[in-house]
């Protein structure tokens, strides 16, 4: 009996530990994105602006429709979910490697609390900054077209799991950072094309059946054709099988994540 109370107690501690940790970590997140606003937020909107002034505006009205709507239209998602990839990546390899340069990532590490709850309150910082960058995006592409939810429930599951998906590679990306010229590597070689050639701005209809094949291997056509059809109902891929890809990818890097941390890769000397 005694030791199934003291049990409990030991339990109860834990639970409260880690809660109290989670909170932590997700109350300086916020606090540091909406502190550097003008380093997290107002960027995208500048870019993002830009974008709808060359792409839409300009080039736009000389290609016409796209898919059966307006060019400007039809790349809105795609810029959207593009900011949403980039925030939710920057923001977590940003701020899990300046953990690990001021070294108090260690201290969290060796605490009570567990290695998923550190990996959640992260995540959830990168959750954040990508979905506020989202509405800011958004409102810039009200001033340029105009924007409907077709499928909210899809809208909204897309711009989530697209965010902790690329949080999970921004921490998977900083853990195996040694400094911070190595943190802009994969943004720069590996998300920027890859982003860029995922149909963002164009239908992969356009291209011949070899290279839609080859694009079929890139995971962010399949977020940003999902978030396309919540919006506007429209998409290259079957949206089950955009879910199905999305899914996997976060499966995947979560668990990948979890087991480097437990071994300590890229963390302990």
């Amino acid at each position: 009996m005694m030791n199934n109370i003291i049990k409990n107690m030991r339990i109860n501690r834990l639970v409260r530990i880690n809660l109290v940790g989670f909170y932590t970590i997700i109350r300086r997140e916020i606090k540091r994105v909406v502190r550097i606003w003008i380093q997290t937020i107002l960027p995208p909107a500048i870019t993002m602006t830009l974008y709808f002034i060359i792409f839409g505006s300009l080039i736009g009205s000389r290609i016409g429709d796209m898919s059966g709507v307006p060019y400007t239209t039809f790349i809105a998602p795609g810029l959207i979910m593009m900011s949403i990839i980039t925030n939710s990546f920057g923001n977590v390899v940003s701020s899990f490697f300046s953990g690990k340069l001021h070294r108090h990532l260690e201290e969290m590490l060796v605490s009570p609390m567990e290695i998923t709850t550190i990996v959640f309150g992260f995540v959830s910082g990168g959750l954040f900054r990508g979905i506020l960058v989202s509405l800011v995006v958004t409102i810039v592409a009200l001033f340029f077209t105009e924007l409907k939810i077709t499928y909210p429930l899809i809208t909204v599951s897309t711009i989530i799991l697209t965010s902790v998906t690329f949080s999970l590679a921004g921490l998977l990306n900083a853990i195996f950072a040694k400094n911070f010229d190595e943190i802009s590597i994969i943004p720069t070689f590996v998300l920027a094309p890859l982003t860029y050639l995922g149909g963002v701005f164009f239908s992969i209809s356009l291209l011949s059946p070899f290279w839609q094949s080859v694009a079929q291997f890139n995971p962010i056509l399949y977020m940003v054709n999902a978030f396309r059809y919540g919006m506007l109902g429209i998409s290259d891929i079957p949206i089950l099988k955009a879910y199905t890809i999305i899914i996997l990818a976060l499966v995947f890097l979560f668990s990948l994540v979890i087991f480097l941390l437990k071994r300590g890769t890229g963390v302990r000397n």
